[in-house]
């Protein structure tokens, strides 16, 4: 690590945090990913599910895994920089975003996606603050929870930020994959627009709400295995028509 010098810390996480650090022979700028737990072997370090994702991919809307280092038994990340992500560039902003720019990130985040699917993962982790920006160009980044598409269910049911979790996750089905991933975009891209969060639940049965709110109750027809879920958990779906997307997304 003594070819970096780090400057300053640009976010910390549940696994680990990051910090922006240049490196002494080439200049040039970098995250670096310092991880929260002890790593003790190499082994442990490459059974990482974002090294095991990332080392396969090398896609130009998926932020670059440039180096993985273990030093003193603490394990770094080294990822090409962008300057800031989404969450941070809609959260104080009171101008609308032009739609030009919205369709260009979305589809580049879609580029993404159907390159990590194609390669037989899924993100599961989908939100504002893990898709990188610099100005015109957008990078999804973070694959600390990804699970390749082959894996065996069931998974846990926690994943992703609760506004941006998809509802079978919601209700607990223990058997989804990729479209997860499509739920999520759907509703950053909402969110693009708007500057306002879609489906802003104070909680995993108040986030039901708040979809049956916007997209309407689904039915038998609609999305059965939806109806069993909520039934295996005692949880009634409340009654709601769906909203015309004009009138969440207007301008």
């Amino acid at each position: 690590m003594n070819r970096y010098k780090v400057y300053r810390q640009l976010g910390d996480g549940t696994y680990g945090s990051v910090w922006k650090a240049v490196n002494r022979q080439t200049n040039e700028v970098v995250a670096i990913k310092k991880m929260k737990r002890k790593y003790y072997s190499w082994e442990e370090c490459v059974q990482h599910r974002e090294v095991k994702s990332l080392r396969k991919m090398n896609h130009p809307c998926i932020v670059k895994l440039k180096e993985v280092i273990r030093e003193n038994d603490e394990l770094f990340f080294v990822f090409e920089f962008l300057e800031c992500n989404i969450y941070h560039l809609i959260k104080d902003r009171d101008k609308y975003l032009p739609e030009s720019r919205i369709r260009n990130w979305a589809y580049q985040i879609l580029q993404g996606l159907n390159y990590i699917h194609k390669n037989g993962f899924f993100h599961r982790d989908m939100k504002p603050e893990n898709i990188l920006v610099t100005g015109d160009r957008v990078k999804i980044a973070d694959f600390g929870l990804a699970r390749e598409i082959r894996s065996r269910p069931p998974y846990t049911e926690y994943v992703s930020t609760r506004w941006y979790r998809a509802p079978e996750v919601l209700l607990r089905s223990p058997y989804y994959s990729a479209p997860i991933d499509l739920f999520a975009l759907g509703a950053i891209i909402a969110e693009l627009y708007t500057l306002r969060p879609l489906f802003p639940g104070s909680s995993e049965a108040d986030e039901v709400v708040k979809m049956c709110s916007i997209l309407g109750t689904p039915t038998q027809q609609s999305w059965s295995e939806g109806i069993r879920l909520a039934s295996n958990m005692s949880f009634r779906l409340p009654q709601y028509a769906p909203v015309p997307l004009s009138k969440i997304v207007t301008g």
